[in-house]
């Protein structure tokens, strides 16, 4: 079994209700892909948009998954997910139903065309962090350092807690 760690977002109603009703609607894909088994899931948070603000705030999570699953065949089931919520590009930092990341699998680094083992901007991302250090304080990623300490370096005046449901 391999250990991964996938953030959520949303800020788009879809087929669920509210972007938080997508989120935890996600946790219940997540949970229920061939060989996966969801071992904690985060709080959720809401964020500000980053990259394009024109748009509503965002609901965040992470979710932290045993699976059997390749990083491979683990984003394309991610990818089905969001497809199944209804997840359209029209460009990037648009405004999305569902976007599920894979962040971490085991201790792998990957550079492909395909994947990014860590995901290369969850460094710099307080609503990806802030999640992550609450079910995985005692993480450390390689060359990186501790979920901990890497989040003391980031601003996450934007979050909060996310308590409406």
């Amino acid at each position: 079994m391999h250990n991964a760690f996938v953030a959520l977002g949303s800020n788009l109603p879809g087929n669920s209700g509210s972007p938080a009703n997508q989120i935890l609607r996600a946790f219940q894909a997540i949970e229920k892909l061939p060989g996966t088994k969801l071992v904690k899931q985060s709080s959720l948070y809401q964020s500000t948009p980053v990259g394009y603000d024109n748009q509503p705030d965002f609901i965040n999570a992470v979710a932290q998954v045993r699976t059997d699953l390749s990083a491979s065949a683990l984003l394309d089931a991610l990818l089905d997910i969001e497809q199944a919520f209804g997840r359209e590009r029209p460009f990037p930092n648009a405004p999305r139903v569902l976007d599920l990341d894979l962040l971490l699998y085991d201790e792998q680094e990957l550079h492909s065309q395909k994947l990014t083992l860590p995901h290369p901007r969850m460094f710099e991302r307080s609503f990806v962090m802030l999640p992550l250090a609450e079910i995985a304080p005692d993480l450390h990623v390689a060359k990186h350092g501790s979920v901990v300490e890497l989040l003391k370096k980031l601003n996450v005046s934007g979050i909060k807690q996310y308590e409406h449901i």
